[in-house]
């Protein structure tokens, strides 16, 4: 049913969850796991005074490099094949583009991440992506505990 699975990360502890699942996924149904970091490179430090856009790319690609290497070794380590992506662009377009390009069956993702002021501005990837997504998507619930 599901031979290519995309599990989305921001690099956040928010993610955790969406990865044990697309794990879990993966193991039942003998899937590559993909795992995709888009780097937003169109609000990227443009316009910040002192700030190069350029520089805060390639600082959000190495981020997006770790965070993948990570699921990477993660799955590896459960047996599981896992092939790693870090893209740039609007960070739905780019998981939507990806999942089309990569015959992706099924997407994993944490209802949260990321978040502040933006995610009310601008609105949720996941939300966008389930939107948007011709192919199911899977969006995992983190509990969230205060101290």
């Amino acid at each position: 049913m599901y031979d290519e699975i995309l599990v989305p990360t921001d690099g956040s502890e928010a993610v955790e969850t969406a990865i044990e699942h697309a794990f879990d996924l993966a193991d039942g149904y003998d899937a590559t796991v993909h795992a995709l970091y888009v780097v937003d490179d169109t609000h990227g430090g443009a316009g910040l005074m002192g700030v190069d856009a350029q520089d805060t790319v390639s600082e959000l690609r190495t981020m997006g490099e770790e965070a993948v290497d990570t699921i990477a070794t993660r799955g590896e380590d459960r047996g599981l094949t896992v092939e790693t992506a870090v893209n740039e662009g609007l960070p739905h377009e780019g998981i939507l583009d990806y999942a089309d390009d990569n015959g992706i069956d099924l997407l994993v993702m944490s209802s949260r991440g990321r978040s502040g002021v933006s995610r009310f501005v601008f609105g949720s990837v996941t939300e966008r992506v389930v939107r948007l997504s011709d192919r199911p998507v899977l969006v995992v619930s983190r509990a969230v505990t205060d101290g």
